[in-house]
């Protein structure tokens, strides 16, 4: 019997592969960016990291958040449902989101963005909250 595939098991799918993606990153939020990526992962062990669009991605069973590290302002992380379509929508008008942290971007995606990196050190626990409550859905 053949054993299942592991979908995250690429080089591109670790800390590592992240870790030189921010060594090259020229980006004039890269601090804000770091914390961030230090917030999200500390918001449940089970949240790991890789690189997914060029970009530092995060994954629980599917990847679920991106840095859109070509925001024009601030730092943005994207919110997605994984790279499949799902039949269910997780829209606003079904996702508790009592601090509006979100902007919805279509049924299954949203963005969170920060001005800078004390916006982000304001808010992290805000985020962290409602990444407990969207992991649920990937």
């Amino acid at each position: 019997m053949i054993p299942p595939r592991n979908p995250h098991a690429r080089a591109t799918d670790t800390s590592v592969a992240v870790d030189a993606l921010m060594r090259g990153l020229a980006h004039p939020h890269k601090p804000a960016i770091e914390t961030l990526r230090r917030a999200v992962l500390a918001t449940d062990p089970s949240i790991a990291e890789g690189v997914k669009w060029n970009a530092p991605s995060f994954r629980t069973r599917e990847y679920f958040a991106t840095v859109h590290l070509r925001a024009k302002t601030g730092v943005v992380l994207i919110l997605h449902r994984g790279a499949r379509t799902r039949a269910e929508t997780a829209d606003a008008s079904c996702f508790d989101d009592p601090d509006r942290l979100l902007h919805w971007l279509g049924p299954d995606r949203a963005q969170v963005a920060f001005a800078d990196a004390d916006d982000l050190a304001r808010r992290s626990g805000q985020l962290q909250a409602l990444l407990r409550r969207w992991i649920t859905l990937v």
